[in-house]
């Protein structure tokens, strides 16, 4: 395979990867990280090599960490039930298939149906919805900045 080839095929897994982190049902910082080391590969990591690979690995792991960690903490922080917590996780999976705006809203409904099925009471039921959708949205902020840092390092080792 020719290194155009690769070289496409590399800023496709990129370009992926960025689209993943946005979409849960595709993996964005492992693509992003695929996509880089492939890219370090065609190189013969010459240029990108295993101290740049390693900061970018260590970011990969970050984002992939504070995306799960990040709304389970906005959900226990407000005292969330597993009701609550299950519904936010079903609203995500439901949301892939609405949009981008199931995908953004449909967990903080799931929470927030999940925890009045557990307790029956509404305002606690809002309240939970709106820490975990704060919490995923925090963890998607980080996935996203974290995936073009991780870009950012690649182009700098590839092209200083």
């Amino acid at each position: 395979m020719s290194d155009t080839l690769l070289w496409i095929l590399s800023a496709a897994l990129i370009v992926l990867g960025l689209a993943g982190t946005l979409l849960p049902a595709l993996p964005g910082t492992a693509f992003v990280l695929a996509g880089i080391v492939l890219g370090a590969w065609i190189d013969d990591f010459t240029r990108v090599g295993w101290v740049p690979l390693s900061v970018i690995t260590v970011m990969a792991i970050a984002a992939w960490v504070l995306d799960y960690v990040a709304g389970l903490v906005g959900a226990r922080r407000a005292g969330a039930s597993r009701q609550a917590v299950l519904g936010a996780a079903i609203g995500t999976v439901v949301g892939l298939f609405m949009g981008l705006v199931g995908v953004l809203f449909l967990p903080l409904v799931g929470a927030a149906l999940g925890e009045w099925l557990a307790r029956r009471d509404s305002e606690a039921a809002v309240r939970v919805g709106i820490a975990t959708w704060l919490g995923l949205m925090v963890g998607l902020l980080a996935k996203v900045v974290l995936a073009f840092m991780m870009i950012g390092v690649f182009l700098v080792a590839l092209w200083w």
